[in-house]
């Protein structure tokens, strides 16, 4: 794997828009914020960089990859990853990153990426390849024209089983989800997903990584829809 950080341009908001981009071996694939169940999930460490207040990882839309009966999801090939970063204050940034990440092929290795950059203050012609990461994102919920998204929840042996109920256009083919508590303790099966007419309705098990009772708050919950046309981000229940 080959790794760069794209310095980017300074946004007009004082905000500085770049990117991780990861160039995969044939054959290789690393992963989304939430891999599934066969996945590794990526972490970040920003210590010991300099006028940053705050930055935002910006994910592409990601692939569903099946292996063994067992789902991920993730990346292949090139991986360019937005990063809007607001600044302390005025002028250049200092950026020093590791990231800890799986790669997988036959077999899943985890891998430290180390990266110390400065992003100058000056410049504001965007980036083409940046550009055309934040272009692939998931749609909005306006954007995907989504009416309403009704969660109900009940106990089980283990936690809670959430059913969610999406009224929204087809995102296209076979529609499959993810599902983010909001909680990084609490682990969220791989759901079942439905199409009945205008609405998807998908199901998943959260369950406490420590066998812990916790409580779920349904704004905080996160569904992803994957489909064959574009992917939807959902941001909290309506109910």
């Amino acid at each position: 794997m080959e790794a760069e950080l794209r310095p980017g341009w300074r946004l007009p908001n004082g905000d500085h828009m770049a990117a991780l981009h990861l160039s995969l071996a044939p054959g290789w694939k690393t992963y989304w914020r939430a891999p599934g169940d066969a996945g590794i999930p990526p972490m970040f460490d920003w210590k010991g960089s300099r006028n940053l207040r705050r930055i935002d990882v910006l994910w592409p839309t990601p692939t569903v990859f099946w292996q063994s009966g067992m789902r991920s999801v993730g990346y292949k090939h090139d991986l360019v990853l937005p990063l809007r970063i607001t600044p302390d204050a005025g002028g250049p940034i200092s950026l020093r990153t590791e990231m800890q990440l799986g790669l997988c092929n036959d077999v899943c290795l985890p891998h430290t990426l180390e990266i110390n950059a400065t992003l100058p203050s000056g410049g504001s012609t965007p980036d083409p390849m940046i550009a055309s990461a934040l272009a692939s994102a998931p749609f909005t919920e306006r954007e995907a024209s989504v009416q309403g998204v009704r969660c109900s929840i009940r106990p089980i042996k283990d936690g809670i089983a959430l059913t969610a109920e999406i009224d929204m256009p087809s995102a296209g083919g076979n529609e499959q989800t993810v599902i983010e508590s909001g909680q990084p303790s609490v682990w969220s099966s791989e759901p079942r997903s439905e199409r009945r007419g205008r609405t998807l309705v998908t199901e998943s098990r959260l369950m406490h990584m420590e066998g812990k009772p916790f409580m779920l708050d349904r704004s905080k919950v996160r569904i992803t829809v994957l489909g064959s046309d574009h992917a939807v981000d959902i941001r909290g229940c309506d109910s």
